[in-house]
């Protein structure tokens, strides 16, 4: 034990970083696609605001409810890299359908089954990352996961203004290319992720969640839970940062500079945030990530133009480096060994719930009252968060951190 204690972020295992240039690969096949969609489906299919957040926040919700079940089917069977590879590879074939559709439900439909796997995958892959890495630099190793799925998810945008800018603004001819890195991705799966040693089948039968093991995740664990659930109802689709943009006349082919440039601010502190969580805390920085979405929401809500605009989306790109890679951080230190696909599982279903109801809420609002309506309540919402979660900590259990 007191090996691990004197390990730095340089530590961190093979697999970690295979599993992370898989999400960096992934991530550039589905941005490509998902930061051109919210202007596809308002432009060329005719879907309202409405649709568009419900249509994320379904595909969101379902990817949820999918990780509920296939991190409690890790546990079961002790195989986390076969549950991640068939994840993958459903997202894999469901890419060449978006060039194909030409009406909202066949997106519906293609970003239903592509957050299928989203779901199946989750879990367990986050799950095997605490298998593998000792717990003295585990923020580390989900910071550089989420580090390195970013620096995809601004690639993909990047290569997307690229080629709208080589097809002449022809969105299907763009799709097209997002099967090519999302085949990679399933390869490298494959060939460098090894399944963690000492992960065993369990004997349970039946229903994949048991009472029982409710009852043996802690009061820190429900904490956290309930902390991932204030902090998503704050935060809603990144569609709308699109959408935003767009009202403020940024030019077509330069929309997808939008997810560019949050997801750098994004990949930028996501590794930093997480090796100073392993040494100072996780819940300090979760609070200054609620702020940072705070000054995000007033600013786009309130500040005209589109340097207004690009501020905004900073702070929210942030937002999500100070955030996303903690609160997995923390499900991991909270939960027993022997159910961290559960504990993951569970926490996402809670956060995607969350995620469709404050999606559908953005679009209603953006529809009936304008974009400021749907920031400034995305701002209301952070900081009743932020006062929530100060409350809570100071009167309950702290989680571990």
């Amino acid at each position: 034990m007191n090996s691990e204690t004197g390990k730095t972020w340089r530590d961190v295992p093979t697999s970690v970083w295979a599993l992370g240039f898989v999400s960096l690969l992934m991530d550039i096949s589905s941005e490509l696609i998902h930061s051109l969609l919210p202007i596809f489906l308002v432009t060329a299919v005719g879907a309202s605001t409405t649709i568009v957040g419900l249509i994320e926040g379904i595909a969101e919700a379902t990817a949820s409810i999918a990780k509920l079940f296939s991190g409690a089917l890790s546990d079961r069977i002790g195989k986390r890299k076969l549950l991640v590879g068939i994840g993958y590879g459903l997202a894999a074939v469901t890419k060449p359908v978006f060039p194909l559709a030409s009406t909202a439900w066949e997106v519906l439909a293609a970003r239903f089954v592509d957050r299928i796997g989203k779901g199946i995958r989750g879990a367990p892959r986050d799950a095997l990352i605490a298998d593998v890495t000792p717990p003295a630099i585990r923020g580390a190793a989900y910071g550089i996961r989420q580090a390195l799925d970013t620096v995809g998810a601004f690639t993909g945008p990047l290569l997307a203004v690229a080629l709208m800018a080589l097809y002449a603004n022809d969105f299907r001819a763009v799709f097209w290319w997002a099967a090519v890195p999302a085949a990679l991705a399933v390869l490298l799966i494959v060939v460098g992720v090894q399944e963690p040693d000492g992960v065993k089948a369990s004997a349970k039968r039946g229903w994949p969640i048991h009472k029982q093991d409710l009852k043996r995740l802690s009061p820190s664990f429900w904490m956290v839970i309930a902390i991932g659930m204030v902090f998503t109802l704050a935060r809603f689709s990144e569609a709308f940062l699109v959408l935003k943009a767009q009202a403020e006349g940024l030019a077509l082919a330069l929309i997808p500079l939008v997810l560019v440039w949050m997801n750098v601010v994004y990949s930028l502190t996501a590794t930093p945030a997480g090796i100073l969580s392993d040494r100072a805390g996780r819940v300090k920085l979760l609070l200054c990530g609620l702020g940072a979405l705070f000054i995000a929401d007033l600013t786009l809500a309130f500040a005209p133009g589109l340097v207004a605009v690009f501020i905004g989306v900073g702070f929210w790109g942030l937002h999500m480096g100070l955030s996303q890679g903690l609160l997995s951080a923390l499900v991991a230190d909270t939960a027993p060994e022997d159910l961290r696909g559960t504990a993951f599982g569970l926490f996402n279903l809670v956060a995607g719930a969350a995620l469709l109801i404050a999606s559908v809420l953005a679009g209603w609002l953006w529809q009936a009252f304008g974009p400021t309506a749907t920031f400034l309540a995305g701002a209301v919402f952070s900081g009743l968060a932020a006062l929530i979660m100060s409350a809570t900590m100071k009167a309950g259990t702290k989680p571990a951190s």
